[in-house]
């Protein structure tokens, strides 16, 4: 996870929507060195929103963890130890 202890989310593939099991978490559109600057989003009670930097659209699903999402490749971990 982010530093910030939101689960990160990317969108290597383009595609229009996530399907994202938490409603706070931050986008970063494309994996780094290609990311966006990484935002913080908040659903609140929608089911869906719109990234502002990269125009994915994030659907909630609650069929999923917090650390899952639709397409697979979708969450982003940060590696802890960079060795």
């Amino acid at each position: 996870m982010s530093g910030s202890g939101y689960p990160m989310f990317r969108n290597d593939g383009g595609v229009p929507e996530i399907r994202v099991g938490v409603r706070e978490f931050e986008c970063i559109g494309a994996s780094p060195p290609q990311d966006h600057p990484h935002v913080y989003i908040n659903m609140c009670e929608a089911d869906t929103i719109l990234c502002l930097y990269c125009a994915t659209r994030f659907r909630f699903d609650a069929r999923l963890t917090p650390l899952e999402a639709d397409p697979p490749g979708s969450f982003f971990a940060v590696d802890a130890d960079p060795r």
